[in-house]
């Protein structure tokens, strides 16, 4: 069993994320309207770039915008998230080691402390987002079974990696099913919310260069579409 999630469905894991993730980057682009959206425009090229890193980096920064601001809590709760779903996979020890025996290369490795303090971190923030799903009214309402499903793919990787990790219960079993859970994520990427991964630094870049252009020191210019 080891063998088979290790080996043909790994690649095929992979081979659909990539696949995935890049069709989706492909159809947003190609999606924009000329008009509308593609506003990078020759004449304004600078501009419309200055506004896509301005906004990227804005919002990669903890209350780097008036949105995170004005939650203070829920943003702490997001970054605490990403961070360890993102970080934690990538430069775990374990994960580098099989880097470097399958492939011959490897990434910088954080310690198994780290880890654990970044994947407890990690499915607490996802405890609180569940919370705050169930809790606000305004936010339950818009919440359906879909968003807990995607939570769950989320989480469940990092508490059947912490399990296995921790020799807590069968190890084998937790292994496997730590493997097949990073699948199920990697597949689902692609066709669910979690694409935003990508989708993010794409629509955050549109949105920059909108109004980096339209509605930053561009709009005095003559000569523009709106």
């Amino acid at each position: 069993m080891y063998e088979l999630v290790t080996g043909p469905l790994a690649w095929l894991a992979f081979g659909i994320f990539f696949i995935g993730v890049t069709v989706r980057a492909v159809l947003y682009i190609r999606g924009l309207d000329w008009q509308m959206d593609r506003v990078a425009y020759k004449p304004h090229r600078i501009h419309g770039l200055k506004g896509a890193v301005n906004s990227i980096v804005s919002w990669l920064i903890p209350y780097g915008t008036r949105s995170w601001r004005f939650y203070p809590f829920f943003t702490l709760m997001v970054f605490v998230f990403h961070i360890g779903l993102l970080f934690t996979p990538i430069f775990l020890e374990g994960h580098n080691i099989l880097l470097k025996e399958r492939f011959g290369f490897s990434l910088w490795s954080i310690s198994q402390p780290t880890a654990d303090v970044l994947t407890i971190g990690m499915m607490t923030a996802a405890f609180f987002i569940l919370l705050r799903r169930y809790a606000l009214p305004e936010v339950r309402i818009l919440t359906t079974w879909y968003d807990y499903t995607v939570l769950a793919i989320a989480v469940a990787p990092f508490l059947t990696g912490f399990l296995a990790a921790h020799q807590i219960g069968n190890y084998q079993f937790w292994l496997i099913t730590h493997i097949l859970a990073g699948e199920i994520m990697l597949i689902a990427i692609p066709f669910t919310k979690l694409s935003h991964f990508i989708l993010f630094f794409l629509s955050r870049a549109q949105l920059g260069m909108d109004y980096g252009i339209k509605r930053g020191g561009m709009k005095r210019k003559r000569g523009m579409a709106w």
